[in-house]
């Protein structure tokens, strides 16, 4: 069985004793100014295992920063030795070269290095980790391997073995001849024996080879010879495994790519990302913190700092290092717009502000240290801003990336965010693009659309933002959509708690129960049971029109009633019905149908009273404006569809 890994098509032949691979890269990188202008980013050669394996322990070759942690388990790392011991290719590794006059990225070194003789690296290895870490640890660190267990996911150290028998019997399949011992080098088999490997006369009665020896093989063949005192059939069988398993390891040479210093960072990121091999996509904040650290600056201490600070509020707990210099990306990105348009730029080809990644990857330390402290303060008023909505958790949010948007954009206007009128304005454009769902795509044009348009509508009466202009809500929405969770069942849920939505048991505003972290979620108020029976369609009391927060008392409580029989009870508990259409009032119910179990009353009342609260939130008048936009046949088509879902039914 190979250990296969399909990245190469076509390798060069290499000539034999080649020197070091960062030596020959260290050469390369001095003329790699002239290669600038080559239509080709990257070589591709092959190199002896042994000659990456010596550049890594000497820190010729190392990793960058941005690499994650990530170990294997005892069936690859068997997987791997055993398709090197039969000269099988285990794939190209990929690397990227470090010149003295450019370094990008901040290196660190392979696991199980010690006294590197070198600080500064030659080549950073961007595919092949593990398969380079691994083959290092194994073959020439001389400790033990550090790997995963697979039952308990713990870390844990084995030295490797190689039976010497098994590994000649062509019967047998490599990898069973590969074994893993404890740190303490006794295995205890299935029977119950003890294998000790502990010292090297243990090794050779047991007739088991050091894989850690194999670059050391003339050393251990000497003892081993005296130790069996010459006896020939034993030089026999060391002699055998030497020619057909040992040098193998020896000659054993691995494809390699090298990338050329003089790519750029973010390409650096989308090559690591196509060729990653462990599943997980690189954060773009662990290239910019590796490339910061090269200059003497730690993004991820400076990080630690904002993120504490952003804890103490609820709904900003879920901020990402990359929401943050996200933020930091777009106030730079405007400010150098403004500059550029303040000097009379053509207005066509004034900076672009976005933050998609190769925006970010461009974000200079000096900018960063700028305008990071604006940033981390906008942050800290977009969670006083969103308070105002009684948006109170991280989990409230439906779009994440519109809280970065706000975060700049009170970064750029500062202080005169506080002002009654900036603050009417900010709302209607927080509600114009969640219940619009401008978010869900293309995401980086729209939060660089907001920032340049928001500032220049709010402090000089610029012409109206395209989030808002561009808004509108479909009436049809609240009948589609029936998951709890999403962007129009939030911005619902904190309508009704801006409006003052009070629970039905507890008379308590909603906002007060969440306040002393009880639970409100989304509940049904004709409830399903009742519906079912019914024969009302799954559709329609399933969707938002029929959800409502309450807490899971008031649920419970409600059970499988129709609605007049809760109402009663509740009346008998204590509360007036005057009291009890308030409560309800203040969910955009109507009482009456509630009472009389009108289902298809309550459902038209309720979807006219919910389009007019988003109506108010937006600034705008969504059904009228849906229509017409439809207009003529579509209109009618559109009217036709509510009609028939018993939507709109009196209200059209």
């Amino acid at each position: 069985m190979t250990f296969y890994h399909p990245k190469i098509a076509r390798i060069s032949q290499n000539k034999t004793n080649l020197p070091a691979l960062a030596a020959v890269s260290e050469q390369r990188a001095i003329t790699s100014e002239q290669q600038m202008h080559s239509i080709s980013t990257f070589d591709i050669t092959k190199y002896p295992l042994l000659d990456i394996l010596k550049d890594i322990k000497i820190g010729r070759i190392q990793l960058p920063d941005f690499q994650r942690d990530w170990v294997w388990d005892d069936a690859r790392v068997r997987r791997l030795l055993a398709s090197i011991s039969l000269a099988y290719p285990i794939g190209a590794v990929m690397m990227l070269q470090q010149s003295n006059q450019q370094v990008q990225f901040k290196p660190r070194l392979i696991d199980n290095v010690k006294e590197p003789k070198y600080d500064k690296p030659n080549l950073l290895i961007l595919d092949g980790q593990q398969r380079l870490t691994t083959s290092f640890m194994v073959l020439l660190s001389e400790q033990p391997v550090v790997i995963k267990d697979q039952k308990s996911q713990k870390l844990i150290k084995k030295w490797y073995y190689l039976d010497i028998a098994k590994s000649l019997d062509h019967n047998i399949d490599r990898r069973s001849a590969i074994i893993a011992f404890p740190e303490s080098k006794q295995l205890r088999t299935f029977g119950g024996e003890i294998i000790d490997c502990s010292t090297p006369e243990n090794e050779y009665e047991a007739g088991l080879f050091p894989l850690s020896k194999i670059f050391f093989f003339s050393e251990w063949r000497s003892k081993y010879s005296k130790y069996w005192q010459y006896d020939a059939q034993k030089l026999e069988l060391i002699d055998t495994l030497e020619l057909e398993v040992l040098k193998k390891f020896e000659h054993y040479q691995i494809p390699v790519i090298q990338l050329r210093d003089s790519l750029p960072k973010e390409a650096v990121c989308q090559v690591f990302e196509d060729t990653n091999t462990s599943g997980c996509d690189l954060n773009y904040f662990d290239l910019m913190s590796s490339s910061y650290c090269a200059n003497d600056f730690s993004l991820r201490d400076d990080w630690k700092l904002r993120e504490a600070r952003f804890q103490q509020f609820k709904v900003l707990r879920l901020v990402r290092n990359t929401d943050f210099v996200q933020a930091v990306t777009l106030v730079a990105g405007y400010v150098r717009r403004m500059e550029a348009m303040n000097k009379g730029g053509n207005l066509d080809k004034l900076p672009g502000v976005s933050c998609g990644r190769g925006d970010v990857l461009k974000l200079s330390i000096p900018e960063y240290s700028t305008w990071a402290d604006k940033v981390t303060t906008g942050f800290e008023e977009a969670a006083r801003f969103l308070h105002g909505q009684k948006i109170f958790d991280a989990m409230d949010l439906a779009y994440p990336i519109q809280l970065v948007a706000l975060a700049a954009i009170l970064a750029v206007i500062g202080e005169r965010s506080r002002s009654v009128k900036s603050r009417s304005m900010l709302e209607r454009w927080f509600w114009c693009g969640l219940f619009s769902e401008m978010y869900t795509g293309w995401h980086e044009t729209r939060t660089g659309r907001d920032v340049v348009e928001m500032p220049l509508w709010l402090q000089k009466g610029g012409s109206l933002p395209s989030t808002i202009r561009e808004a509108n809500f479909f009436p049809e929405r609240l009948l589609t959509v029936r998951k709890r969770y999403g962007a129009v069942y939030q911005g619902l849920s904190a309508l009704l708690r801006l409006s003052g939505a009070i629970d039905f048991i507890t008379g308590e505003e909603i906002n007060d129960v969440l306040y002393f972290e009880e639970q409100i979620d989304s509940h049904h108020i004709f409830p399903v049971a009742w519906c079912r029976k019914q024969g009302i369609d799954p559709k329609k009391y399933n969707c938002l029109v029929n959800r409502t927060p309450l807490s899971a008392k008031t649920n419970k409580k409600i059970g499988s009633k129709p609605p007049s029989a809760y109402l009663q009870e509740l009346e008998i508990s204590g509360v007036s019905p005057q009291r009890l259409d308030e409560i309800l009032r203040s969910h955009a119910i109507d009482p009456e149908t509630l009472r009389r179990d009108d289902f298809e009353g309550f459902f038209q009342a309720r979807t006219k009273a919910l389009l007019e609260l988003i109506s108010k939130g937006m600034g705008k008048c969504l059904y009228i404006e849906a229509l017409e936009d439809l207009g003529g046949k579509h209109q009618n088509r559109f009217i036709n569809r509510l009609n028939s879902e018993s939507l709109f039914k009196n209200y059209l």
